[in-house]
C-alpha cells in the first residue's frame, strides 16, 4: 500500500432523485417534485462538504445504480468518481462499500446526504480519530441513527440484521462495538432532515442557501 493509498477515503451515499422515491415523509408538505428537489440540494451540499474536507479522495456511491443523469452531472461538476451501490439493504450496501475501499485505503469514512449540519471540520475530526488508532468513529444523530461512520476494518457484525431507520441504530451499534472489543470515538450529535419539523429547521438554518454559489 502506497502513502497515497493509505489516506482515508470519503464515500458519499446517495439515491437517485426520482420523484416519489426520495424524502417520502416530506412529500405531503413539498409534493413529490419538491421533495426530489430538496434531495438534490442535500446531495450537492454533502458533496461540497466532502470535497472541502478531503479533495481527491471523495467517491459518490449511487443507488439503485449509477445510471441516473444526476449522478453523471455530479461526477462532472465535482470531479468525483461514481459507482453503483451493491447489496440488498442499507447495511449490506455499506458493508460492500467498506470492503471495496479498504482494499486500498487504511481507513474509510462514509456519509449520506441527510445531515446538512455535518461540516468539513466534522469530517476532518473523524479522519483524525481513525489516524489516532480508533477502530471506528461516528457522528450520532438526534433521531437515534448516525450521519457518519468511519472504519479501519469492514466488520459484518456492525451491519447485519440492523433495523435501519429506527431510533435505536446508534444504541445497537454501541452494543455491537462493545461486543467486538473495539475502541471508537463519537463526535457531537447532529440533526438530519427527514420530517416536516426537520425541514423547518433546515429553512431556518440557511445551510443550503449558503452553498448555492459553489454547488
Amino acid at each position: 500500500m502506497t502513502a497515497a493509498d493509505s489516506a482515508t477515503a470519503l464515500i458519499v451515499f446517495a439515491r437517485a432523485p426520482q420523484p416519489g422515491a426520495v424524502k417520502t415523509r416530506l412529500i405531503p408538505m413539498l409534493g413529490a417534485e419538491g421533495a426530489a428537489a430538496l434531495h438534490i440540494g442535500l446531495v450537492k451540499h454533502a458533496l461540497v462538504t466532502a470535497c472541502e474536507a478531503s479533495p481527491h479522495r471523495v467517491e459518490l456511491h449511487c443507488a439503485p445504480d449509477a445510471s441516473d443523469p444526476f449522478f453523471r452531472s455530479c461526477a462532472d461538476h465535482y470531479g468525483v468518481p461514481i459507482q453503483s451501490q451493491a447489496g440488498s439493504d442499507l447495511g449490506a450496501r455499506m458493508l460492500a462499500a467498506f470492503r471495496h475501499s479498504l482494499r486500498e485505503r487504511a481507513g474509510v469514512l462514509l456519509i449520506g446526504s441527510d445531515c446538512p449540519a455535518l461540516t468539513a471540520s466534522h469530517l476532518q475530526q473523524a479522519q483524525r480519530a481513525l489516524d489516532e488508532g480508533n477502530d471506528a468513529v461516528f457522528v450520532p444523530c438526534e433521531d437515534g441513527g448516525y450521519a457518519l461512520i468511519g472504519l479501519q476494518r469492514a466488520e459484518p457484525a456492525l451491519f447485519d440484521g440492523m433495523s435501519w431507520g429506527g431510533e435505536n441504530v446508534m444504541a445497537e451499534t454501541r452494543s455491537r462495538l462493545t461486543a467486538l472489543g473495539w475502541r471508537w470515538r463519537e463526535l457531537e450529535t447532529l440533526w438530519d432532515v427527514d420530517r416536516p419539523e426537520d425541514y423547518a429547521r433546515l429553512m431556518d438554518s440557511g445551510l443550503l442557501e449558503g452553498r448555492r454559489a459553489t454547488a
